[in-house]
């Protein structure tokens, strides 16, 4: 015999109740859960819908991912080489599930950080904790902890994002003791959480970045174990975007030249 459909309103109601630990109510469910009670549900669909607001708005703000350009708005014809198939099954945040790392490769202003942020903001709207942060920022905030209790906690901060997106590797040269918080990081984070890495060098040349790091080997090994590496092959897509704007403006231009030009030479009326 299957059960009234009021009971299992109410028990499915009891569960979202317990969900948003609203624990008063439930002390005294027996009294407040009755058929004729429609104000329960609504409050508790009050409450899941500021709750959901709240948590989004929180997790934004933790993942300080800053402003970007929508994937819809990039020019794909602009790149010589770029898989927007990989990126748009990116998107889909699967790889998240197998703790699959992406790194994405080319040279300065190809788009690397902006497929990056999209992800990133794919995976706050669907539930999941995520910061953004320049590797220069980062390396340093750790470099500069002054104690092992004050590290930790900051290592602890870096590996706890169910998505953590270092930017611009390989920008700057970093020391040994830069190279071995690094590794510190993606060890935590090594099968367990995926990790996004922008880089405008060739795994080949990361010696190069952390000039003498005996653990360079390691991070790199541990980065790439379980990766979806994607190249980006371009000329620098904000100067293709700057070009664009000056030759918008020059055309606007020309265009009221014209015009005032046609009223000048008009015969008066």
């Amino acid at each position: 015999m299957t059960a009234a459909p009021d009971i299992v309103q109410r028990d499915e109601l009891k569960q979202r109740v317990a969900a948003l630990k609203l624990h008063g109510l439930l002390a005294h469910w027996d009294d407040i859960a009755t058929a004729e009670m429609p104000w329960l549900q609504r409050l508790v669909q009050w409450e899941e819908v500021i709750r959901k607001r709240r948590g989004l708005e929180r997790r934004l703000s933790a993942a300080h991912i800053g402003r970007f350009k929508a994937l819809a708005d990039f020019d794909w014809h602009w790149p010589k080489q770029c898989d927007k198939a990989t990126v748009s099954d990116l998107m889909t945040l699967e790889f998240m599930q197998a703790a699959t790392n992406v790194i994405l490769v080319g040279p300065n202003g190809v788009g690397k950080s902006m497929i990056a942020q999209n992800i990133a903001y794919e995976a706050v709207l669907q539930g999941h904790s995520a910061l953004f942060i320049n590797a220069a920022q980062m390396l340093g905030d750790l470099a500069a902890q002054d104690g092992d209790n004050a590290l930790r906690r900051r290592l602890k901060h870096y590996a706890r994002p169910d998505l953590l997106v270092v930017d611009e590797v390989g920008y700057l040269s970093y020391s040994n003791r830069h190279a071995d918080l690094l590794f510190n990081i993606v060890n935590r984070r090594y099968e367990l959480k995926p990790t996004i890495v922008t880089t405008n060098r060739p795994f080949a040349e990361w010696s190069e970045v952390f000039p003498n790091a005996a653990c360079v080997v390691s991070i790199v090994d541990r980065l790439v174990h379980h990766s979806e590496i994607i190249v980006i092959e371009a000329d620098s897509y904000r100067m293709h975007e700057a070009r664009q704007r000056a030759a918008s403006k020059k055309r606007a231009a020309k265009g009221r030249r014209s015009v005032t030009s046609t009223r000048k030479n008009q015969p008066p009326v």
